[in-house]
């Protein structure tokens, strides 16, 4: 079945990327606690989900506050974890399930696909191309070119501005809880998927569906979200 986009309710769809279409949510806290520990900063894994979601050099001028070090700057360890999350993505980096599932039912529906992500532009298309993804999307967004990260709805009106889309009528897939509070602040529906542990938090609440995995998404649960949304956006 093949539905246009004014038919789906949906005008455009954006997704995240770390954690969400890729499983480097992990990669993520491996590169950090690495690069930051060896500059002394205490950091395990419950430590790097304090950041997630930020712009990197959000997390590391962060981390400085906490535990100052003399050098390098935060802005250059910001470019070292970058460095070592791209390696790691090549060397190990797997989709998340479902990924393609998902991408495939806004194909589908012929709904134009972004990325917004708060990673680097570097390794969001390293990542992308990496997986074979790339094609599928018409835009590439980073919040290294907004002056606030999520949970700052900017990086996602941005990307649906960049689309020619109404932001009420974007649908946006998110892992965490910044991004579904940025999503929300944007007027767009949003669809959350939780790493496992995360499932609690109280952002989650404000997104329109919530799955255990992207292989759950259905078309039941497309018509849910549409219903919901629109019932109470429009």
């Amino acid at each position: 079945m093949t539905t246009s986009a004014n038919a789906a309710g949906f005008a455009a769809s954006i997704f995240d990327m770390d954690g969400l279409l890729i499983d480097s949510e992990i990669l993520w806290h491996e590169a950090e606690i690495e690069i930051l520990g060896d500059l002394g900063v205490p950091l395990a894994a419950d430590g790097c989900r304090n950041t997630k979601g930020m712009f990197v050099e959000e997390v590391t001028e962060f981390w400085h506050e906490q535990y100052p070090w003399a050098s390098p700057s935060p802005a250059e360890v910001a470019v070292t974890i970058v460095d070592r999350v791209i390696a790691l993505v090549l060397a190990k980096g797997e989709l998340k399930p479902g990924a393609d599932h998902a991408i495939a039912m806004c194909v589908e529906r012929e709904l134009p696909m972004a990325v917004a992500s708060s990673s680097q532009y570097r390794l969001i298309v390293a990542a992308l191309d990496h997986f074979g993804l790339r094609q599928h999307f018409a835009l590439i967004h980073s919040a290294e070119d907004e002056e606030y990260g999520k949970p700052h709805p900017a990086v996602f009106l941005t990307a649906a501005s960049k689309l020619g889309a109404d932001p009420r009528r974007c649908l946006v897939w998110e892992d965490a809880p910044a991004g579904v509070l940025a999503a929300k602040a944007a007027s767009m529906a949003c669809i959350a998927v939780p790493e496992h542990g995360e499932e609690g938090q109280s952002a989650f609440g404000l997104a329109d569906l919530v799955l255990g995995s992207l292989l759950e998404m259905n078309e039941a649960r497309w018509d849910e979200v549409v219903a919901r949304h629109f019932t109470t956006a429009i």
